[in-house]
C-alpha cells in the first residue's frame, strides 16, 4: 500500500506539470529563479542549467526546465511547483494556478529554504534596502544631529480637494492617497500634493518611502521610484535619456539583467510608484500642453519631456505617480487624478509633535506655556518648519539658561535670525562664554561665512536654481568649515555615474533668507540694484533655453508693479525676508554687519516699493479670487516689515466691504498679518476665511481686529471649543457681529455653550453657521434656548449634528412664534418622527420661518403627515426640504392634498426617500413636489 501511494504521488506531479504545460510556458515570465533553486537543491546540474539558458526565447527556457524535470524524476516535478509557491514575489503571475491545483507542501519541502535570485526581486529587495537606509533618518540643520524618522514624524493636515477647488474632507491614513476617494479623473494617475513651503510636502513623501521600504505600505508595489524635480533642471540643452536611463541611472541601477527587469516593469507598470518632489521647481516658463507626445520607452529625449509624458500616462500607463507642488502651482485637470492640500498641523497635531520632540517633560511644558504666551509664535508653530526651528532654539537656550528669550521674537525673519545664531554658535569651538555672545557679535564674527552662502543662494534665486556643483561651491569660495554649519547639504550624485556631487539649501525658505541677507548687506549692491532685483525681468534658467525649439519660449507681459505678487514663491519668499530685515527693529544687527547709510537707502527703496505695490494692486478689481493669493503675500510682506505707515495705507486702499481668503491655504500665522492691516481700518469690514488652517491660535491672532469685524467666517478651519470661547468673549464686546461662520469645525457642546450666549447678548447677530460640529442633544437644547430668547436672530444652520428628537424638541419651541427666524436647517441630525411631529406643530404657531431644511434624518410618513397638516395653517412656510429620510407614496400624496390648498409653499422636496422611479413619475404632475 506504500509503494502505491508513493507512485500515486510520482505520479501525480510529473502528470500535473504535463497537463498544465501550456499554462506554465505562457505564465512563468522568468526561468532565474527556478534554476539557481533547482541547482542549489541539487535536482540540476551546471550543464542543465546551461543548456536552458542557450535559449533566446523565455518560453523556450520553461519548456526546456519541464523537459530536463521529466527526466529527473518525481521530486524534481514537486521541488519546482514547491519554488513557484514559495517564490510569490517572484511569480505573482502563477499564484492563481497554486491555488487552483490546492497546493500544499510536504513536510520534507517545508523544511527547505528557496532563494530569490530572480533579477525582479533582487532589484526590488535593492530599492527596499536603498530607500530604508535614505529615509531612516530626518536630516536637521546641523548634519550631525539626524534623528530617527519614527522618533519625530508627526502627520500634517491633509485634505482633498475637488476639481473647483473645494474640500471633500480629511485623508487620515496614507493609504487613501492611491484609494478611490476623491478621484477626479479616473483616468489619469498622478495624485497632485500642493501645499506651502514648510508644511511637511516632503517628509510626507518620505514617509511613504520608508513605510514602503519596511514593508508596511502599498504591498502591491514591487518598484518605488523616488525623484527630487530639481534633478531635471541639472541637465544640459542637448541632454536626452530614455526611461530606462531615467529609472536606473539616475535612482538605482540594478546588480544585473537591466535589461530583464526593464522587460518587467514595461509589461507590469501597476506595479511601480513614482514619487516627485517639488514640481514647482522645474526651471521651465513653457506651456505644459507643448511638449510632445513620447510613447517610445526606448526613445532618448530631454528630461523634462519623459517626466511630462509619464505624468500625461503616454509611457508607463496605468503606474502610480506622486507630485508634489508649493501652493499655486497648476497641473492640467486632465493629468490628475486626485487633489491633496497640506495645511501643516493642527493644534492637536502641535501637541503630538511637541510630545516627540521633548523627552524632558517639563521642557514640553514650558515651552507650551511660552508659545501660549507670544500667540504668533505659536501661530507660526502651525507650519512644520518653522515649530522645529522654534523647538530647537528653544532646546539650545534652555541649555543656556535663555529660555526666555523666545519670548521677544515675533516675525519669522526673527525666528531665521535667532536659528541662525543658534547655529553659529555652536560652530564655535571655544568655551561657554563665546557661545553665548550676542546675536550682534556672533553675526559679526560670522558675517564673511554668511556672505558667502549669502552670495550662493542669490546666484540660484536670480536664476531659479536650487542645486550647486562642486565647481560652483569651489567658485563661491564655500569652505569645508562653512558646510560643516549644516546649511548647505550634500545631495549625493545626479549625473548617473557618481562622478560629481551636488549640492542644495536644506530647504527653499533657508535659500531665500540668505539670498535677503546677501542683497542687504552686500555693500556693492545699491538700492536701486536691490528693486531691480525684482521689477526687472530676471532669467528663469537655463531650460527655458534647453527646451528650444520643443518647448516655445512664453514671453512675459507683467509690468514691474506685478513681480512681488506673482513672481514663483522663491522670489516672494525673497521679498518676504528683505522686508523682515530691512524693519526698523533689525537696524541695530545691520549697523554690525554693513554700511549704515547703504541700509537707509534701502529700506527707503523696499518702504517705496511695497507702497507702490499698495496703491497699484488695492483697487476694486483686486479682491477677485485670482488676485487673492498675491494679495496674501503682500499683506504678510507689509506685516514682516512691521510697517505701520504702510499697514494705514493698506487699510485706507480697501474700497470693498468684504475681504475674501476662502481656500487660500491660510495659515494661523497668516491672521497676524490680517490683523496688523485691518486694525486700523475706518469703519467695518466682512473677513471670509473659510476652508484654511486658521484653528485657535489663528482665532486668538484675530482679537485686535474684532472690533472691525461685522461679518467673520470660519469654516472649516479646525477650530475647537477653546477658538470658541476667545470668539465669544470678544465679540461680545463690541456687539457687532451680524454672521458668523463656524460650520465644520471641532466644536462640543462646550462651544455650544458659548455661542449660545452669544446670541443671547449680541442683538446683532442675523446668521450663524455651526454645523458639522460634534454638538449633542445638550449643546442643542442651549442654541435652541438662545435663538428662542433673541429677536433679531434670521438664519440658523445646524446641519451634521448629532442633536436628535430632544434637541428638535427644543428647536421646536424655539420657533414657535418667533419674530425674525427666517431659515432653519436641522438637516442630518438624527431626528426621529417624534422630533418632527414637534417641529411640524410647532409651525401653525409661526409666521416667520421660509425655508426648514430637514434633509438625511429619520422622518416617516407620519412625519409627512404632521407637516401636510400644519400647511393647511401654516401661509409663511416656502421651502421643505425632507431629502434622505423615509418617506413613502404615502407621506408623499398627502403633501401633495396639502399643496392643493396652500399656494405659499414654493418646494417640497422628497429626493432619495422610499419612493420608485414609477411612483416618483406620477408625482410630476405637482410641480413644487421635488422628487
Amino acid at each position: 500500500m506504500e509503494g502505491a501511494a508513493a507512485y500515486k504521488q510520482v505520479a501525480f506531479y510529473l502528470d500535473l506539470l504535463t497537463a498544465h504545460r501550456v499554462e506554465l510556458v505562457n505564465g512563468i515570465k522568468n526561468t532565474e529563479c527556478i534554476l539557481d533553486n533547482l541547482l542549489q537543491a541539487g535536482y540540476f546540474t551546471s550543464e542543465d542549467k546551461e543548456l536552458v539558458q542557450r535559449n533566446r526565447i523565455q518560453h523556450d527556457k520553461v519548456r526546456g526546465i519541464l523537459d530536463i524535470i521529466h527526466s529527473k524524476g518525481h521530486e524534481a516535478a514537486e521541488y519546482f511547483v514547491h519554488v513557484i509557491y514559495r517564490a510569490k514575489e517572484a511569480y505573482p503571475e502563477m499564484q492563481d494556478w497554486i491555488k487552483a491545483i490546492q497546493y500544499q507542501p510536504t513536510e520534507h519541502l517545508v523544511r527547505k529554504s528557496v532563494l530569490l535570485t530572480d533579477s525582479v526581486c533582487q532589484y526590488s529587495e535593492k530599492l527596499r534596502c536603498q530607500l530604508r537606509k535614505e529615509t531612516k533618518f530626518v536630516t536637521s540643520y546641523v548634519q550631525k544631529e539626524d534623528t530617527l524618522l519614527d522618533d519625530t514624524y508627526t502627520e500634517s493636515l491633509m485634505e482633498l480637494i475637488n476639481a473647483v477647488n473645494e474640500t471633500k474632507g480629511n485623508i487620515s491614513h496614507l493609504e487613501d492617497l492611491f484609494s478611490d476617494t476623491g478621484v477626479i479623473n479616473e483616468d489619469a494617475e498622478t495624485v497632485f500634493v500642493t501645499g506651502d513651503a514648510g508644511t511637511g510636502k516632503t517628509i510626507l513623501l518620505q514617509r511613504l518611502q520608508n513605510l514602503w521600504s519596511k514593508g508596511e505600505l502599498c504591498a502591491d508595489v514591487k518598484f518605488f521610484f523616488k525623484f527630487r524635480c530639481r534633478i531635471f533642471n541639472s541637465f544640459k540643452r542637448e541632454d536626452k535619456v530614455s526611461l530606462r536611463d531615467l529609472l536606473f541611472k539616475y535612482n538605482c541601477y540594478p546588480d544585473k539583467d537591466a535589461d530583464e527587469i526593464f522587460s518587467y516593469i514595461r509589461q507590469h507598470p501597476a506595479s511601480v510608484l513614482f514619487t516627485l518632489d517639488g514640481f514647482d521647481e522645474i526651471n521651465v516658463d513653457c506651456d505644459l500642453s507643448d511638449i510632445p507626445d513620447i510613447s517610445s520607452p526606448f526613445e532618448p529625449t530631454h528630461p523634462v519631456a519623459l517626466l511630462m509624458n509619464l505624468l500625461h500616462g503616454n509611457l508607463l500607463k496605468y503606474s502610480r505617480k506622486l507630485l508634489t507642488g508649493r501652493t499655486g502651482t497648476e497641473l492640467p485637470l486632465r493629468m490628475v487624478r486626485k487633489r491633496v492640500t497640506v495645511k501643516g498641523f493642527s493644534k492637536d497635531q502641535l501637541l503630538q509633535y511637541s510630545n516627540k520632540f521633548f523627552k524632558n517633560k517639563l521642557h514640553q511644558t514650558s515651552v507650551l506655556t511660552q508659545l501660549e504666551a507670544n500667540p504668533h509664535l505659536c501661530s507660526l508653530c502651525s507650519v512644520p518648519l518653522f515649530c522645529w526651528i522654534i523647538f530647537k532654539c528653544y532646546e539650545h537656550f534652555q541649555a543656556t539658561c535663555r529660555s526666555q528669550q523666545l519670548l521677544g521674537y515675533i516675525t519669522l525673519t526673527d525666528v531665521y535670525l535667532l536659528m541662525l545664531e543658534v547655529f553659529l554658535n555652536r560652530s564655535f569651538k571655544a568655551g561657554l562664554n563665546k557661545r553665548n555672545k550676542s546675536q550682534n557679535e556672533t553675526f559679526k564674527a560670522k558675517r564673511d561665512t554668511l556672505m558667502r552662502l549669502g552670495k550662493l543662494a542669490k546666484e540660484g534665486i536670480e536664476n531659479s536654481n536650487f542645486t550647486f556643483s562642486q565647481e560652483q561651491i569651489t567658485a563661491a569660495d564655500i569652505s569645508e568649515e562653512d558646510l560643516q554649519l549644516g546649511f548647505v547639504k550634500n545631495t549625493g550624485h545626479y549625473d548617473g555615474h557618481g562622478n560629481q556631487s551636488t549640492y542644495e539649501f536644506l530647504h527653499l525658505t533657508l535659500q531665500s533668507f540668505f539670498a535677503a541677507f546677501s542683497l542687504v548687506v552686500d555693500e556693492e549692491i545699491s538700492a536701486k540694484e536691490l528693486i531691480k532685483f525684482f521689477t526687472e525681468r530676471v532669467p528663469c534658467g537655463k531650460l527655458r533655453h534647453m527646451l528650444t525649439p520643443l518647448i516655445p519660449y512664453q514671453r512675459s507681459k507683467r509690468t514691474s508693479k506685478e513681480h512681488l505678487l506673482q513672481h514663483r514663491e522663491h522670489f516672494q519668499l525673497t521679498i518676504f525676508f528683505l522686508a523682515g530685515l530691512l524693519s526698523k527693529t533689525k537696524l541695530d544687527l545691520l549697523n554690525h554687519l554693513t554700511c549704515q547709510t547703504k541700509v537707509q537707502k534701502k529700506r527707503l527703496a523696499l518702504k517705496s516699493y511695497l507702497v507702490g505695490c499698495v496703491k497699484t494692486y488695492m483697487i476694486s478689481d483686486f479682491y477677485q479670487m485670482c488676485a487673492v493669493p498675491r494679495f496674501k503675500w503682500l499683506l504678510r510682506c507689509i506685516f514682516e516689515a512691521q510697517s505701520k505707515e504702510i499697514a494705514r495705507l493698506a487699510a485706507k486702499r480697501i474700497c470693498k466691504d468684504c475681504i475674501n481668503f476662502t481656500y487660500c491655504n491660510v495659515h494661523s500665522a497668516d491672521c497676524s498679518a490680517i490683523t496688523f492691516i485691518l486694525r486700523d481700518l475706518q469703519g467695518t469690514i466682512a473677513l471670509e476665511l473659510d476652508n484654511n488652517n486658521i484653528n485657535d491660535y489663528g482665532v486668538k491672532e484675530l482679537i485686535p481686529c474684532f472690533s472691525k469685524l461685522r461679518i467673520i467666517r470660519l469654516n472649516a478651519n479646525h477650530i475647537t471649543d477653546d477658538g470658541v470661547q476667545v470668539l465669544a468673549e470678544e465679540l461680545k464686546k463690541y456687539k457687532i457681529i451680524q454672521s458668523l461662520g463656524l460650520y465644520k469645525n471641532q466644536i462640543t457642546d462646550v462651544g455650544a455653550q458659548y455661542v449660545s450666549t452669544l446670541i443671547g447678548e449680541c442683538p446683532s447677530l442675523i446668521k450663524l453657521a455651526i454645523g458639522y460640529n460634534m454638538i449633542t442633544t445638550q449643546g442643542g437644547k442651549m442654541l435652541a434656548q438662545a435663538v428662542q430668547k433673541s429677536k433679531t436672530i434670521k438664519h440658523l444652520w445646524m446641519w451634521g449634528n448629532r442633536i436628535g428628537d430632544a434637541g428638535a424638541v427644543a428647536f421646536a419651541e424655539a420657533i414657535r412664534n418667533h419674530p425674525s427666524i427666517r431659515e432653519l436647517s436641522l438637516a442630518g441630525n438624527h431626528i426621529s418622527t417624534e422630533g418632527g411631529k414637534c417641529l411640524a406643530a410647532a409651525l401653525e404657531d409661526n409666521s416667520s420661518l421660509k425655508i426648514l431644511w430637514l434633509t438625511a434624518n429619520e422622518l416617516d410618513d407620519e412625519a409627512a403627515r404632521c407637516f401636510a397638516d400644519v400647511l393647511s395653517v401654516n401661509r409663511s412656510l416656502q421651502t421643505l426640504w425632507l431629502v434622505e429620510n423615509n418617506i413613502t407614496l404615502l407621506g408623499a400624496n398627502r403633501l401633495i392634498e396639502a399643496l392643493r390648498e396652500n399656494t405659499s409653499v414654493q418646494e417640497i422636496c422628497l429626493k432619495n426617500n422610499k419612493i420608485s422611479i414609477e411612483e416618483a413619475t406620477a408625482l410630476n404632475a405637482e410641480q413644487r413636489i421635488v422628487v
